[in-house]
């Protein structure tokens, strides 16, 4: 299973917010590269970048701190938030991202998102199924649709998706533990995808129980910002499994 830490950015920063919403903005650091290289140094391959700027935006706004982690460490970086066209694409790609993950949009403009899986390749292209009570929400998760999760996903898988990146908003940033009987259940149904989960780690045995049900990789955000995990255990942690 891959560790996956997050990098939120606002305004340049590293931010957490608490489920999405951005009156509860807490900066953690002022240099998102620093917050990268500490990740690297204890052996973390991937990070997982959210341009929160870009999601308000609607467009992709954050590209350069993208590029300055991109260039300066060996992480494999998936970026999301805000990408609505090939262009924001294009400047992801361009800028170091190996992965992007596109949430609203496949809502908004299924064809698009579609055509970006054809065009950069499925392994290239994370969905993401972002969900509160349920269904899928939008918008830097500021909308809500009548699109129950599970069928969102299987409808995605049908059509060629293979990574899929599922946050229980009710959980994001709550420190409470993940959503692991809707992951146990989108697994079920779709044992072949690669799912990654997000939202209310909080500890190593959170880690252990998504490793359990078979989750593909897991996004760590505020439990190692508020020392609930310390970069010492997820070194250890990354050797032991």
């Amino acid at each position: 299973m891959r560790l996956i830490p997050a990098i939120d950015i606002i305004e340049g920063q590293c931010v957490r917010l608490s489920k999405g919403d951005y009156s509860t903005k807490k900066v953690y650091n002022e240099n998102p590269l620093e917050v990268a290289k500490a990740f690297e140094d204890s052996g973390i391959e991937y990070l997982h970048l959210v341009d929160l700027d870009g999601a308000k935006s609607k467009h992709i706004v954050n590209h350069k701190i993208l590029e300055t982690i991109a260039t300066q460490t060996k992480l494999k970086i998936d970026f999301g938030g805000g990408l609505k066209s090939d262009q924001d694409l294009k400047i992801a790609f361009e800028s170091g991202a190996q992965q992007i993950t596109g949430g609203s949009i496949a809502v908004t403009n299924k064809s698009l998102f579609l055509d970006w899986v054809v065009k950069f390749g499925a392994d290239k292209i994370i969905l993401g199924a972002d969900a509160k009570d349920g269904k899928i929400a939008t918008g830097g998760w500021k909308e809500s649709s009548d699109l129950e999760i599970e069928k969102f996903i299987m409808d995605f898988v049908n059509e060629g998706i293979q990574h899929v990146i599922s946050t229980d908003i009710s959980k994001d940033g709550m420190l409470e533990g993940p959503s692991t009987d809707l992951y146990k259940s989108i697994l079920k149904n779709n044992p072949e995808l690669k799912l990654i989960a997000s939202g209310g780690i909080s500890n190593l045995q959170d880690l252990e129980d998504v490793f359990e049900i078979g989750c593909e990789g897991v996004i760590i955000g505020k439990a190692i910002y508020e020392n609930r995990i310390s970069l010492k255990e997820l070194e250890k942690f990354v050797l032991e499994h």
